[in-house]
């Protein structure tokens, strides 16, 4: 039987200070509610604190960070609910030719690498692509299927994969084609939601694609496409990502908890366990090979292969509320989301500013 080990109990919710300094509460939750991971807790007791980040609200990256990348010469990507930003030596740089077809400024959802080293960004407005200096944005002129995109993944062969609310479209590097995956449902729990949208695309170590959908789990090699959810046994068509470790294990994030997928069998680790609520979201690995999660977006569970543990920061030692959990080359855990960047170094939380520490 696995056992629970609850840390110090804390939430992550964060409101803030001043009408002049940061949004209202109804701009607060729109932009949670907006979010591809699960969102905030129907009733947290911590909900009316005030926010951590009152004295240092300017020097936040952004106070919305949804997504951290490193590409593979070492570059730090964030993309923010104020576009993108990446750190080169000890300055964070904007990427200001990053916009919408009319012009306007663009929110980051995704980031991956190409085998050519383009970094490629998916968007609220489309996609972009960057070669050096030089910035591409593609729209729905382009041949998109939709700009409204939430997830972009590079496969092996050097075509971009785009997962959109209304379903995938594929880049061979010449033109947009239509990869056509089954209908869902739209998640009514979701503030943005629809029957065709794709959460995540992940190529695994095999070269095998994942789709994580609002119709299911769905890997695709070989020219075939598979509905592993019905065929392995997840019991919900809402799927989040799924996430491969160093071993090679394939974890899947659901709306009804956190499977480990082998053997085309799924087994619910968390089912009767932890109160997952509207959903798993980010996971991670850190150096010591545990895997981190996001339960119902305020709550951190760590788990060993045996022990599910909750982290839950003290009083004095806040995160952000995580949208997503990345380790990055120097095997440093990030947690971003609503709030900010910040490591754990040492069990506690770092915030990282515009000023770094990087």
């Amino acid at each position: 039987m696995i056992k629970i080990k609850l840390f110090t109990a804390l939430a992550l919710s964060l409101f803030l200070n001043t009408c002049s300094e940061q949004k209202s509460k109804i701009e607060i939750e729109q932009s949670i509610n907006s979010e591809k991971k699960p969102e905030e807790h129907k009733q947290n007791p911590y909900n009316n604190e005030r926010s951590l980040f009152h004295s240092v609200i300017h020097d936040q990256i952004s106070q919305v960070v949804r997504t951290i990348f490193q590409d593979s010469k070492g570059i730090i990507w964030f993309g923010t609910q104020n576009g993108a930003f990446k750190v080169v030596g000890d300055s964070l740089i904007h990427i200001d030719k990053i916009i919408s077809e009319s012009g306007k400024g663009v929110t980051i959802k995704e980031i991956t690498e190409s085998k050519d080293g383009k970094i490629w960004l998916g968007h609220s407005d489309g996609i972009s692509s960057i070669d050096g200096d030089t910035v591409r944005n593609y729209y729905e002129s382009d041949g998109l299927i939709s700009n409204d995109v939430w997830s972009v993944a590079a496969d092996k062969n050097g075509r971009i994969w785009i997962g959109t609310i209304a379903g995938v479209c594929v880049l061979d590097g010449q033109e947009f084609t239509t990869f056509e995956l089954p209908e869902g449902q739209a998640d009514a729990t979701r503030g943005i939601s629809s029957a065709k949208m794709v959460h995540s695309i992940f190529e695994d170590s095999n070269g095998t694609l994942w789709f994580s959908s609002n119709a299911g789990l769905f890997s695709y090699a070989n020219h075939s496409l598979i509905n592993v959810s019905e065929k392995a046994g997840i019991e919900t068509n809402f799927v989040n990502e799924i996430f491969e470790d160093k071993q090679g294990e394939l974890w899947v994030s659901t709306k009804k908890g956190l499977y480990h997928l082998t053997e085309n069998k799924a087994e619910n680790i968390t089912k009767g366990n932890i109160e997952t609520g509207k959903g798993i979201g980010s996971i991670a690995e850190d150096k010591d090979g545990n895997l981190w999660f996001v339960s119902n977006q305020h709550y951190l569970y760590t788990y060993d292969g045996n022990e599910l543990i909750e982290f839950q920061p003290s009083e004095d030692n806040k995160g952000p509320v995580v949208f997503q959990l990345f380790k990055d080359q120097a095997n440093r855990l990030w947690f971003v989301g609503f709030g900010g960047a910040f490591r754990l170094e040492n069990g506690i939380f770092m915030n990282v500013t515009k000023n770094g520490p990087w």
